[in-house]
C-alpha cells in the first residue's frame, strides 16, 4: 500500500513535518510493509518556508533585521537556488509573535524588516520571491518595507516619515530615484487568502487592526491616512487601486506589493501545492493523509486540508484527517473531500498537556495506527 501525507501544521505543537513523520510511524506500526510518503504542507503562512525549503531541495538563510518595534531580529528565509527564488515569511521579520501583548499598537510597528529580508535576498542572486504575508503586527501599508527598498516616503519637509502607522499622516510625497535597480527584475508570488480591500468597514484597519492592539479611535485615524496614501500613491503610481481584492491583507501589504512591485496575490495553499507537486506523489497513492491543529467548518474555507483533498479526488483517492480537536461543524469537511477525520486527543486533559509536542506526537502516532489496523483487517477481509 502506498499512502500519501500532507498536513499542516499543529500549531505550538508540532510542524508539518513532524506530524507528517508522526503519521508515518503509526502507518508502519499497523503496517510495516507500507510505502509512506512523507511531503511537507503549509498555507502561505506559518511554515511556509520550511514547507517550501523542504518540498523543493532548497536551503535556509539568517539574516538579522529590524524587528516590527526597531529591535533587531534574526529572521529565517529560504533560497532555490537554481530558480533563484527565496521563500519569505512576513511573520518573521514583522509577526505578532514578536510583539509581546502589552506593546501590541500598530501605530508603532513597522514592515522595514520585510523589506530588509527581500533586499538581503537580492544581494544573493534572487529574482523571485513568494511571500507569505500572514501574521502580521503592522498596519502601515507597507511602507516601511518599501522604505528598506529604497522608496522614498517624505513629510513635507523632505524628510522621511517615521515607522510606523503613525508616519502616514505626515506623508505628502513618495519618491522612487534610490530604489534598488534589481527590484524591477523581481517577481512576487504573494501568499493572500483575504479578501479585504485597503479601506472602508472591512478594510484592514477596521477588521484586524484590534488584533494588533489598535483602538476604536486608533482605527478611524489609520483608516483616513491609509485612504490618503493611497490617493497620493495614484498621482505617480497607475496600478495604485485601495479597492483590489486583497489589498487589506497584512495591514495593507498587499497594496503595497500590487503598487509599488511586480506582484501578483494568490491562495497560499494553491502556491504550496503547486511548487511541491504534491499531485505528482497523489496521482500514485491508495490513501491520502491530511490534517490541521483543528478541523472546523472554516477548514472548507480554502484552507490547506482541502486543498490536499481536492487533489485527491481528482484522482478518486481515499482521504483521512487527523488534527488536534474537531467542532461539530468540522463535518463541512466531508463535503469538501475528505472521506473521513479523527481528532487524536485521548484522554480528558488540560490544554496545554494537548498541545506538549511529545504529548501530541504520542497522540497523533497512536491515532492513526489504531485507524490503519482497521484499514488492515479490511484489506484481510476482502
Amino acid at each position: 500500500m502506498k499512502v500519501v501525507v500532507a498536513i499542516d501544521s499543529l500549531k505550538g505543537s508540532l510542524t508539518s513535518l513532524e506530524a507528517g513523520m508522526a503519521i508515518r510511524q503509526g502507518i508502519v506500526r499497523a503496517m510495516p510493509d507500507a510505502e509512506v510518503h512523507v511531503r511537507p504542507l503549509a498555507d502561505g503562512g506559518e511554515g511556509t518556508v520550511e514547507a517550501l525549503v523542504l518540498g523543493m531541495n532548497g536551503r535556509n538563510e539568517k539574516v538579522t533585521v529590524l524587528g516590527p518595534l526597531g529591535r533587531p531580529v534574526e529572521c529565517v528565509y529560504g533560497i532555490l537556488e537554481e530558480r533563484k527564488t527565496a521563500i519569505v515569511e512576513m511573520s518573521g521579520a514583522a509577526g505578532i509573535t514578536l510583539v509581546s501583548d502589552q506593546e501590541r499598537n500598530p501605530l508603532n510597528t513597522t514592515t522595514y524588516g520585510v523589506g530588509e529580508v527581500i533586499r538581503d535576498a537580492i544581494r544573493k542572486g534572487c529574482r523571485h520571491f513568494i511571500v507569505g504575508i500572514g501574521g502580521s503586527a503592522t498596519n502601515d501599508g507597507g511602507i516601511g518595507m518599501l522604505q528598506a527598498l529604497g522608496y522614498g516616503f517624505l513629510d513635507k519637509n523632505g524628510n522621511h516619515i517615521p515607522f510606523g502607522a503613525k508616519g502616514l499622516p505626515d506623508l505628502v510625497e513618495i519618491t522612487d530615484t534610490n530604489v534598488i535597480p534589481e527590484l524591477k527584475e523581481c517577481t512576487f508570488r504573494v501568499a493572500c487568502d483575504v479578501t479585504n480591500p485597503l479601506c472602508g468597514e472591512y478594510g484592514c484597519s477596521a477588521i484586524y487592526g484590534p488584533q494588533k492592539g489598535a483602538t476604536p479611535t486608533m482605527i478611524v485615524q489609520m483608516d483616513q491616512w491609509l485612504a490618503d496614501y493611497a490617493e497620493l500613491a495614484a498621482k505617480t503610481f497607475p496600478k495604485s487601486n485601495a479597492n483590489q481584492v486583497g489589498t487589506g491583507a497584512a495591514g495593507g501589504m498587499g497594496f503595497a506589493f500590487l503598487t509599488f512591485t511586480n506582484a501578483v496575490l494568490e491562495s497560499g495553499i494553491k502556491i504550496i501545492l503547486e511548487e511541491t507537486r504534491l499531485e505528482e506523489y497523489v496521482k500514485d497513492a491508495d490513501i491520502v493523509v491530511t490534517g490541521e491543529g483543528r478541523l472546523d467548518g472554516q477548514t472548507v474555507m480554502g484552507k490547506a486540508p482541502i486543498g490536499v483533498a481536492n487533489i485527491a479526488k481528482k484522482h478518486g483517492k481515499l482521504v483521512l484527517a487527523f488534527s488536534g480537536c474537531v467542532t461539530e461543524d468540522a463535518v463541512a469537511c466531508n463535503e469538501g473531500g475528505i472521506d473521513a477525520f479523527f481528532p487524536i486527543l485521548r484522554g480528558v486533559v488540560t490544554l496545554q498537556e494537548a498541545m506538549n509536542h511529545d504529548n501530541a506526537e504520542k497522540n497523533m502516532t497512536a491515532t492513526v495506527e489504531q485507524v490503519f489496523r482497521l484499514i488492515r483487517c479490511g484489506q484481510i477481509v476482502k
